[in-house]
């Protein structure tokens, strides 16, 4: 256990100054400083060689980029958002010694959070006219739910639950109530939990009712209606996958009864366990849904760090494509790669953009251009 803290938590420090590696990046940099080599280098990270046709969106550039700040090396990478799909993703021009105990840190900064914007994406793609956001945090270890939440952001999720990893990125939490609410005032007292919610809490706050906790949800649905009347925003479904049923046919009939109440104003919000497949089959019917395992707990993507130009001369390990590469998007939307040294596919556009010159980063990072830019490439590439 460290001295500093009672958690299992990697001090940022150990991160910046390399410690954060795998023991044979320590083994390697011992090995090659005894033999006195220190090769120039090109290293690229790639997820695939060459495209399939199945698309992923980057993340995690801003801190790969100050992980590497400060390092005697020029950095070129995809800007973040960019959807890809085989070749690099990011490349390192320098001294091998000077990076080598980055790497695992390096990939697990890009890995990680591209995998939570990929699935961020998707789900947005599944429910554009709805409301989606980021309900996971509760999944992960909360040292990283601002990745984890600044990712969801990145595929174009519209808000998070999280308030710290809010504090972090510069976002305000959303959410309103959970059963444990409800459950505190006791079988029959729903009305209660709603009543001290409305007068509690900050007028700012949507008055959304958590609505099937005890009863049937038309039943709980109705008797909100009644006790909040024009204060009340929406409803929310949070029923658990073992007791829904049917749930399309739950919120059909839930909103039938709204609308027969004449309270078409009150929206639906759903949640609990929801895919992309969940939103495609309830949007026409909700208003927004809270995602959570499925973009918080999404695969990492696969990608690996490798030498493919040594002193100036291509180079690479047996399956791996040796030579600086460039990656392009074509205009059909399509992605491309070549050697770096032959000259780009008629009209397409080169993808790498300069990060680090000389250990200086030359980039801005902004938020909301990198989600729009990932919407774009979107819908450039076809992306569902």
């Amino acid at each position: 256990m460290s001295e500093d803290s009672p958690f299992d938590l990697i001090p940022s420090d150990a991160i910046a100054d390399g410690r954060a590696t795998d023991a044979y990046f320590e083994r390697t940099v011992e090995a090659l400083d005894h033999a006195g080599k220190n090769p120039h280098v090109v290293a690229e990270v790639t997820a695939d060689q060459f495209p399939d046709g199945e698309f992923e969106v980057l993340a995690g550039v801003k801190d790969a980029a100050h992980l590497l700040e400060g390092l005697p090396v020029d950095v070129d990478a995809l800007p973040e958002g960019t959807l890809f799909d085989g070749g690099p993703v990011l490349t390192i021009e320098g001294k091998y010694r000077d990076f080598a105990r980055y790497e695992t840190s390096l990939l697990g900064f890009l890995s990680h959070a591209s995998g939570v914007a990929t699935n961020a994406l998707r789900a947005r793609r599944a429910a554009p006219d709805s409301q989606v956001f980021s309900f996971g945090a509760r999944h992960v270890h909360p040292s990283i739910a601002a990745m984890v939440e600044r990712s969801a952001l990145v595929g174009n999720l519209d808000g998070i639950s999280h308030v710290a990893a809010g504090e972090v990125i510069g976002r305000e939490a959303s959410g309103t109530m959970p059963h444990a609410l409800i459950i505190c005032f006791g079988r029959g007292e729903q009305e209660a939990a709603w009543r001290a919610f409305d007068e509690a809490v900050d007028a700012d706050v949507p008055r959304i009712a958590l609505c099937d906790t005890y009863s049937d949800e038309k039943d709980e649905v109705l008797r909100a209606v009644d006790e909040l009347g024009d204060a009340l925003d929406s409803i929310r479904l949070d029923t658990t996958g073992s007791r829904r049923g049917d749930f399309e046919h739950i919120v059909r009939e839930v909103r039938w009864e709204l609308d027969a109440h004449d309270r078409e104003d009150v929206g639906i919000f759903v949640s609990g366990g929801l895919g992309p497949d969940d939103l495609w089959e309830l949007r026409d019917y909700v208003e927004g849904f809270g995602v959570g395992g499925y973009v918080s707990n999404a695969d990492p993507v696969d990608f690996a760090l490798d030498l493919v130009e040594r002193d100036g001369e291509p180079c690479a390990k047996r399956g791996k494509l040796s030579g600086r590469k460039e990656v392009y998007r074509t205009a059909d939307g399509a992605h491309s790669i070549g050697l770096a040294k032959r000259s780009a596919p008629d009209g397409a556009e080169a993808l790498l953009d300069p990060l680090i010159r000389d250990g200086e980063i030359v980039r801005e990072f902004d938020l909301d251009d990198a989600a729009s830019h990932a919407l774009a490439d979107a819908d450039r590439v076809g992306f569902e």
